[in-house]
């Protein structure tokens, strides 16, 4: 038997008049009331009966966003930032995190993916194209990231190729030639998309790619990036730069760089990807490239919001604009 609305309640510590306030957004109910009954919804799957809300109101005014992980600082942006475009939206957001895996993503495109909500925002890591395809109904869904995504459906994702590839390129033009890239590769398309990028700026700038150069067998996480930068310092190998494919693993590579004495952007100059918080206040401050999550999130909920006004709108992809933010780990105090 599934969840009732008084189970609800119990779970919440709320009434049961309170519950259907937040289910119908209700506006005299306090944020910190509402999404106490938002995550007892959550924990307990419970789904309403929505054909007389939906004949009084035609929507549920709910918004999902199943995104990877939540540690992450990129998703943690990413996830506030939607949150923020949906409230000027008047939609509530209700958050899944599928730690990249099917289980968590299935639950995602079978339990969001229903008349609770309106809408989701979803960042596949693991779920093939063609079992999105198969999850599609009259929910609209905007899928993120660089995953192959199934013709019809609406999709945002940076150009991770150019991105890199103008990274890296930066770090050419700095005089580097003996740039270092450290990333999961295998496994991760994200990685496999920098890792190119990294690539054809070498080659169009008459460099070898050398593969004693790449560590690709890390997380992607402030301990990866030690790793792999403990590893290639202790292999010899020459390094005058080292382009990173997040900013954590850069956070981490710093860490190691400073505690082996070598001086950064003197020695090694270090570049992320994704421009963290975290990396505008390290020492040295890190260059990376800037995606324009604002943008990102603003038009997830856009494309959302046209396709309840139009179901047969043609689907979209959208680029997110990005920038090179250049700052002292390459360009020095």
């Amino acid at each position: 038997m599934g969840a009732r609305l008084k189970d609800v309640a119990d779970r919440a510590g709320v009434s049961f008049k309170t519950v259907s306030n937040v289910i119908n957004n209700h506006p005299n109910v306090t944020e910190k009331t509402r999404q106490k009954v938002l995550q007892a919804i959550a924990e307990l799957r419970y789904r309403p009966n929505v054909t007389a809300r939906s004949l009084r109101h035609g929507r549920s005014g709910f918004l999902a966003i199943a995104l990877p992980e939540l540690r992450s600082p990129y998703f943690a942006v990413l996830a506030s930032e939607i949150g923020a475009a949906a409230k000027r939206e008047g939609l509530v957001v209700l958050i899944e995190e599928t730690f990249g895996e099917r289980d968590g993503e299935r639950i995602a495109l079978e339990g969001l993916a229903s008349t609770l909500i309106d809408g989701i925002v979803f960042s596949p890591m693991a779920t093939p194209a063609r079992d999105v395809a198969a999850r599609l109904d009259a929910t609209p869904m905007v899928l993120l990231g660089e995953r192959a995504h199934p013709a019809g459906c609406d999709h945002i994702a940076v150009d991770n190729v150019r991105a890199a590839r103008e990274v890296t390129q930066h770090l050419l033009d700095i005089g580097r030639q003996r740039i270092a890239a450290i990333g999961a590769e295998r496994g991760s398309v994200t990685g496999g998309l920098r890792a190119r990028g990294y690539r054809q700026a070498l080659t169009a700038a008459g460099i070898d790619v050398d593969p004693a150069l790449t560590v690709s067998k890390i997380g992607y996480d402030r301990a990866g990036g030690a790793s792999a930068m403990a590893a290639l310092l202790d292999s010899g190998t020459d390094i005058d730069a080292v382009f990173c494919f997040n900013d954590l693993i850069a956070l981490g590579a710093l860490r190691v760089l400073r505690e082996r004495g070598v001086r950064v952007p003197e020695d090694i100059a270090v570049a992320g990807f994704d421009d963290i918080e975290d990396g505008r206040y390290s020492s040295p401050t890190l260059t990376t490239v800037s995606p324009d999550i604002p943008f990102l999130a603003a038009e997830a909920v856009r494309l959302i919001v046209r396709r309840l006004a139009d179901p047969d709108a043609p689907a979209t992809d959208v680029e997110v604009p990005f920038t090179v933010q250049v700052r002292e780990s390459t360009a020095g105090g």
